[in-house]
């Protein structure tokens, strides 16, 4: 499939309304009247992929290429995710309002989508916003980045106390917010633990178990800029 052809691709921020729901892949978010629903990254991105391409049918094959590139999985997999979105959507697979089965094939979008762009006014972000360890950066995307052990994590960190999906951090026009998922542990904010969602900046330190995060916005131009260090730093001798 040429991206080209997807719907929105390159043109700012898109907005699909359905039923009582809203997703908007620019800050990768699943919106219901009630509240906003967290679906894994890869049940997230399996949506996506879904509602794009309505009203055709996305083979169980091109979902695996897309999804899991160059690895390879069982097929179980992919109906553990659509699972996953029919219950956060409530949609039973008997009676499909929004995915149907094409049994043996794939699946397809079968719902009314009403379609919002966006075109962006506002210059792009002018800082690099990473998280720094001891180890060197994970940089941050626009839009969610979530945090933990399991594979499908944005960024994988593994640790004593880490949840397989910990935390997430929201990047919105420069601006970073921090959120735990219901972590066992908790998510620590410069050593207080959060249970709401909070801005970012510069040197805050994030903690998941017994690991340590440093969050950094530093200035594109600043062409001298260090990572953050955790502990005592070594003088050269």
């Amino acid at each position: 499939m040429d991206s080209s052809d997807v719907e929105g691709h390159g043109s700012g921020q898109v907005v699909y309304r359905f039923g009582d729901f809203t997703i908007n892949d620019h800050t990768r978010q699943l919106l219901s009247q009630s509240g906003e629903l967290h679906l894994s990254p890869k049940a997230f991105e399996l949506l996506s992929i879904l509602i794009t391409n309505r009203p055709n049918v996305v083979t169980k094959t091109e979902l695996q290429e897309r999804l899991w590139p160059e690895t390879f999985v069982q097929e179980t997999n992919i109906a553990g995710l659509v699972a996953e979105i029919r219950r956060n959507l409530c949609d039973p697979a008997s009676t499909p309002l929004f995915i149907r089965t094409v049994h043996r094939i794939g699946y397809r979008f079968v719902g009314e989508v009403t379609v919002d762009t966006d075109t962006p006014t506002s210059t792009p972000a002018r800082s690099k916003l990473y998280l720094a360890t001891d180890q060197g950066r994970h940089f941050l995307m626009e839009g969610t980045n979530v945090i933990g052990r399991a594979a499908e994590a944005t960024i994988q960190v593994d640790g004593a106390g880490v949840s397989r999906l910990h935390a997430r951090i929201v990047v919105e026009k420069g601006e970073a917010t921090l959120e735990d998922l219901g972590s066992k542990n908790g998510t620590h904010l410069n050593g207080v633990r959060i249970d709401t969602s909070s801005v970012l900046a510069d040197q805050s330190q994030i903690r998941l178990g017994t690991v340590t995060l440093v969050f950094r916005s530093v200035p594109i131009s600043d062409e001298t800029e260090t990572i953050g260090t955790i502990g005592p730093q070594k003088t050269p001798d």
